[in-house]
């Protein structure tokens, strides 16, 4: 699919107000209305919008606690890289699980409420992973700069 300016703009203008009405939208991309729906109706159709969501303040929402969890496996086989895949996505806290290359296989971003609620968690999901090896939990102390927003 070829994207061209108009539609990189459009997209930067999406990343940042999701819920932007279709006339507002088209007002400030500088298209009209229909164009801008049309446009828009594409991009969705062709998977380059993904979806639409609401970003939740954690602080908010009692789970100001990140960690980030570097697990190992045992081996890498196709069944114990599914078996863990499989199970990791029951983890209800767990924001995000990356499939790595370097020293760790997996990378895992966890939000609880503080420690104890971490240790719940540690206790009752991660270790219960099939396969791991090695697992090293890292608490952020602070966020210095975050996005969802992908560079145009």
């Amino acid at each position: 699919m070829s994207i061209d300016t108009i539609d990189r703009r459009l997209l930067g203008i999406l990343q940042k107000r999701g819920r932007i009405s279709n006339a507002d939208l088209a007002e400030e991309a500088g298209l009209s209305p229909s164009a801008c729906h049309r446009r828009v109706a594409r991009l969705e159709q062709e998977g380059v919008v993904d979806r639409y969501v609401a970003l939740l303040d954690p602080r908010a929402l009692d789970l100001p606690a990140t960690i980030f969890v570097e697990i190992t496996l045992s081996r890498q086989s196709d069944d114990i890289l599914d078996q863990f895949e499989t199970a990791v996505r029951r983890i209800p806290n767990m924001l995000e699980c990356h499939l790595m290359a370097g020293t760790a296989d997996y990378l895992l971003k966890i939000v609880a409420a503080d420690t104890e609620d971490f240790a719940r968690i540690h206790r009752r999901y991660l270790t219960r992973l099939p396969g791991v090896a090695q697992m090293h939990s890292s608490f952020s102390l602070r966020s210095v700069a975050q996005t969802t927003a992908l560079p145009l």
